[in-house]
C-alpha cells in the first residue's frame, strides 16, 4: 500500500501484521479521494476522523493531502502499531492523535470534524451504529462530509444522515454522507 498523491504521495504505508484487519485497497482510496476533492476542492487544514482505523491509510491520505489534523481510532493492537510506525514515518506527529479503543467509546466532540472515514468491518453494521452514535454525541455538523466504506452489497442507512453519492469498486461501495439539513 502507497500514499496516492499529495506531499507523501508513493511512499509506502506499514500494514498490520495478521488478519485483524482489512486494508482499503489502493483503487478504491483513489476512487474515495477522487469523490471527495470533488465536493471539498481542498484538504486544507480540514480536521479528518479515520475511524475503524486500519494502518491509518485513509487518515494519511487526508494528512498528505493538507488536512490539519487527523483524528485515528482503531482498538486491534496490530493496527495501532502500524498507525504509530506510520505516524513516525512521515514525521506527522503535531497533525495525528491516536486513541487506542473502540469508536463507540468516544465522548461528546468539543466542536464538529469536517471529513469524517470509516471503514468498519464489512457486514457488521458497526459503521452505521458508530455514526449514529456521533451524530448525537455532535462529531456530525453542518459542513461535515462522512465517507463510509461497506461490502459492494450493503445499503447503509442512518437517521439524520443524507446519502449525497455511492460508488461501486471491486468489493467495496463507497457511500458519501451529510447531516440531512445540509444539502
Amino acid at each position: 500500500m502507497r500514499i496516492i498523491a499529495g506531499d507523501w504521495r508513493g511512499r509506502k504505508l506499514t500494514s498490520p501484521k495478521g488478519d485483524a484487519t482489512r486494508p482499503t485497497a489502493d483503487r478504491t482510496r483513489e476512487t474515495l479521494f477522487s469523490m471527495l476533492a470533488s465536493r471539498l476542492g481542498s484538504f486544507e487544514e480540514l480536521r479528518v476522523a479515520d475511524l475503524f482505523a486500519g494502518s491509518g491509510a485513509l487518515g494519511l491520505e487526508a494528512l498528505s493531502r493538507g488536512a490539519g489534523h487527523c483524528l485515528f481510532v482503531e482498538q486491534e493492537r496490530g493496527a495501532l502499531d502500524a498507525i504509530r510506525a506510520n505516524i513516525a514515518s512521515f514525521d506527522c506527529r503535531a497533525r495525528s492523535t491516536v486513541e487506542s479503543g473502540s469508536v463507540m467509546g468516544l465522548r461528546a466532540a468539543s466542536a464538529p470534524l469536517d471529513l469524517i472515514l470509516a471503514d468498519p468491518p464489512y457486514r457488521s453494521g458497526a459503521g452505521e451504529v458508530a455514526l449514529d452514535r456521533l451524530l448525537r454525541l455532535g462529531w456530525i455538523g453542518e459542513a461535515t462530509w462522512i465517507a463510509l466504506e461497506t461490502a459492494f452489497d450493503e445499503n447503509p442507512s442512518i437517521k439524520g444522515l443524507q446519502i449525497d453519492a455511492t460508488r461501486k469498486v471491486g468489493k467495496a461501495r463507497l457511500t458519501l454522507m451529510r447531516l440531512e439539513s445540509a444539502s
